[in-house]
């Protein structure tokens, strides 16, 4: 089984539950399109499309964090800081779907299992978490810094988990669920504490420089309770 950056290779979830979750990341991209319309402005269009590019130069150095393992930066909560969940799950998607179709990096018949795991879960993980701890911390660039770290390593820990899930439904391999588990969950760890170490000064250099441009400043309120269909 290939750990390596999270990117599901062709034949590693079988068809039927491929086929399946290609029509959730269709309908799942679907809405963040009708979401994202009222979030995109002369500002944050500008946004996305920096961190779309921030995001797909960034998950092409990997950095190693176990003998053979390597990692890199999801985008997930990085994106939902600056630029929201659902622009920033979009523009995710986008660069797994350049990714896999130019750089042949994730299957062609996975891409509904990577859309999945690293855009839509990653982003709906980095809303609730970031929405959450910004409630208590401070709104300072030192408190967003802490949010993108806590809410990198745990959110991508449940994007791997997204694959436990999909590799219980549909593993092609011989390799035990338990030993997946075990084995995702532990490397995603490391990968999370690096993601997490990235997008904190990503968003802190980002914070001091133009704190205007940073949508978490701007939409996440102090009261407001993150539910999925909670405007933000």
């Amino acid at each position: 089984m290939d750990v390596v950056a999270m990117h599901i290779a062709n034949g590693i979830i079988d068809g039927p539950v491929s086929l399946i979750f290609t029509g959730i990341a269709a309908a799942g991209l679907a809405v963040c399109v009708w979401r994202a319309k009222a979030d995109l402005d002369d500002r944050l269009a500008p946004m996305a499309g920096l961190v779309a590019a921030f995001i797909f130069a960034v998950q092409m150095l990997n950095f190693q964090v176990l003998p053979g393992v390597s990692g890199h930066l999801l985008g997930g909560t990085l994106a939902v800081i600056l630029v929201g969940p659902w622009v920033g799950a979009l523009c995710v998607a986008t660069v797994l779907i350049v990714q896999c179709l130019l750089f042949a990096d994730g299957g062609l018949s996975a891409i509904g299992l990577n859309v999945t795991n690293m855009a839509l879960i990653g982003a709906a993980a980095a809303y609730v978490l970031v929405a959450g701890l910004l409630r208590v911390l401070p709104r300072t660039p030192g408190g967003l810094g802490v949010t993108a770290f806590i809410a990198s390593v745990i959110g991508v820990v449940l994007a791997a988990m997204g694959f436990v899930l999909q590799y219980a439904l549909g593993g092609t391999t011989e390799l035990s669920l338990a030993g997946v588990a075990a084995t995702l969950g532990g490397v995603h760890v490391l990968i999370g504490i690096g993601e997490g170490l990235i997008a904190a000064t990503t968003v802190v250099t980002v914070a001091k420089v133009r704190p205007d441009l940073v949508y978490a400043n701007r939409h996440f309120r102090k009261s407001a309770v993150p539910t999925a269909g909670a405007a933000v």
